[in-house]
């Protein structure tokens, strides 16, 4: 299946944010549905600045009520150990066997660096330099097992063949890891990497290590610019332009009509506000506009943020996806098993097995 004029099909991904939630129950009915809906993947929002569950840790607990979907949580790089966080991230790969995604953020404000007391705030652009930073090591440690490394051989009392694990001797400017990795090669080789890149200073990191980023703006002209600038930035930093994928950012509300968007909500685009743009209205005007961005080539799909989690994903599930689903522009299965797959990207080649050095 096919979508029309040659444009490939379209990627959809949701929110799971609950906010106040804290049984797991909720957030795995939630993730169900939109497997349901063979979405691509689900997020679920972090940060040091509100109180809530641990995103990482509900999407392990999420992995195995799961089968399909891809899991990625939000997961700070500001004040917090890069070898940690590309062990917890891998883990969570092998979990879910392949379907683990990594949001990566920054913490901007003082209040955050309080709860650590490691160091003060620091502007954007400089976290999300050392954010690239995490990015990169992060991969070379996911990269430090060669696939194969583990033997388990009994007879000579051998786990691992030491010749296929590498140290990184990463040199940051905020930090350095030797390495290797504690956790092997995760299956997907390196999880999904996503960056929202709608501000400025998170658009390098994004082009350069992102597998997705986000935008969040209100017109597809926008959405368009942001993306053709992020894949060229991406082509100078020696990538595969197409091996980005550019989703548009939507907080949707579905609880009033079935069918049109409400004026201001639909057509060129939905209405901006201070927490980004909001669509209110319908699950066919919703089915409408992404279908329209898609086709012009604004974006390569969407990543959707219910207003009220339980009844805005149902209708999305039930109604928008089911409506692309028809038109063609939606897949009504998965094809393969991992999150690579599903965003039609392929495994990275181990840096070290390739080049035996540690470039």
């Amino acid at each position: 299946m096919t979508a029309p004029h040659g444009r490939g099909l379209l990627h959809l991904a949701a929110a799971l944010d609950q906010p106040a939630a804290f049984d797991a129950a909720s957030y795995i009915e939630s993730a169900q549905l939109a497997e349901r809906g063979a979405l691509d993947f689900v997020t679920l929002g972090d940060t040091f600045a509100r109180p809530g569950p641990d995103a990482l840790t509900v999407l392990a607990r999420i992995a195995p009520a799961t089968r399909r979907i891809g899991l990625a949580p939000t997961v700070t790089t500001t004040h917090t150990e890069p070898f940690h966080v590309q062990a917890a991230v891998a883990t969570l790969d092998w979990v879910s066997r392949g379907r683990a995604g990594w949001q990566l953020d920054v913490s901007t404000t003082e209040g955050e660096a309080r709860l650590f007391g490691r160091r003060h705030a620091a502007p954007a652009d400089a976290l999300w330099r050392e954010a690239g930073e995490v990015a990169d090591v992060a991969a070379r440690l996911w990269d430090s097992w060669e696939d194969g490394a583990e033997i388990r051989d009994e007879a000579t009392g051998r786990f691992i063949d030491r010749e296929k694990l590498h140290y990184v001797d990463f040199e940051g400017a905020t930090f350095s890891v030797k390495g290797p990795s504690i956790v092997p090669r995760p299956p997907q080789g390196h999880p999904v990497r996503i960056v929202d890149a709608t501000e400025k200073p998170a658009r390098r990191t994004a082009a350069r290590y992102a597998d997705v980023a986000l935008v969040r703006v209100a017109g597809p002209a926008q959405a368009r610019a942001l993306r053709v600038e992020l894949r060229e930035a991406a082509k100078e930093f020696g990538r595969d332009p197409d091996a980005l994928c550019v989703l548009g950012g939507l907080t949707v509300d579905l609880g009033g009509g079935e069918q049109a968007a409400e004026p201001g909500h639909g057509g060129g685009g939905p209405r901006q506000t201070a927490q980004g743009p909001l669509y209110r209205g319908g699950p066919v005007g919703l089915a409408e506009l992404i279908g329209a961005w898609h086709e012009s080539e604004a974006v390569d799909g969407f990543h959707l943020t219910p207003v009220e989690p339980r009844r805005d994903l149902e209708r999305l599930v039930n109604g928008t996806v089911a409506l692309l689903q028809h038109r063609g522009l939606f897949r009504t299965f998965y094809p393969g098993s991992t999150l690579r797959e599903h965003l039609r990207l392929a495994r990275p080649a181990n840096r070290y097995a390739v080049t035996g050095g540690t470039s």
